[in-house]
């Protein structure tokens, strides 16, 4: 069986909804042995989860990995702070970013690469006023009857 050869991939579905996304990044993750084992069975939960600089290093917050069944006293806390893997180049345009314009970084998914590696997808973003909200539902609604009119 190839190494990487899973598809798990965890998605934050709500994000879209709340944020306005600029740019997207792809950065790795600094896991512990059992946080990996839970994360390839699709143990884990963005919601509530977002990125914060720390001493010029970026972490996730709020990230839910569930501790692994088969894990013993070693096992992962599974609220803790994870920190992200990122080029000094990008850490310093995202601090810069978020500093100057109050924008926020989320995590918009965690999947897992072709060389087995977890890797997470984080957005640099800006918050949906509720107006933009209502305007994302009615084109959402629009195209679901549009298909259904060119499926008839």
């Amino acid at each position: 069986m190839k190494r990487g050869s899973s598809n798990i991939t965890i998605k934050n579905r709500r994000a879209s909804f709340e944020y306005e996304f600029i740019e997207r990044f792809i950065a790795g993750i600094q896991l512990k042995g059992t946080e990996i084992k839970a994360l390839r069975l699709g143990k884990a939960s963005l919601n509530d989860s977002f990125c914060q600089f720390y001493r010029g290093e970026l972490f996730v917050k709020g990230l839910h990995i569930s501790e692994y069944d088969w894990g013993n006293l070693n096992n992962h806390e599974p609220l803790r702070e994870r920190r992200l893997l990122l080029t000094a180049r990008e850490l310093r345009k995202l601090e810069r970013k978020v500093k100057e314009s109050g924008l926020t970084i989320i995590v918009l998914k965690i999947f897992i690469n072709d060389r087995g590696l977890a890797k997470v997808e984080i957005a640099l973003a800006k918050g949906k006023k509720t107006y933009d909200k209502r305007e994302d539902l009615r084109q959402k609604d629009a195209r679901r009857e549009m298909d259904r009119s060119m499926k008839k």
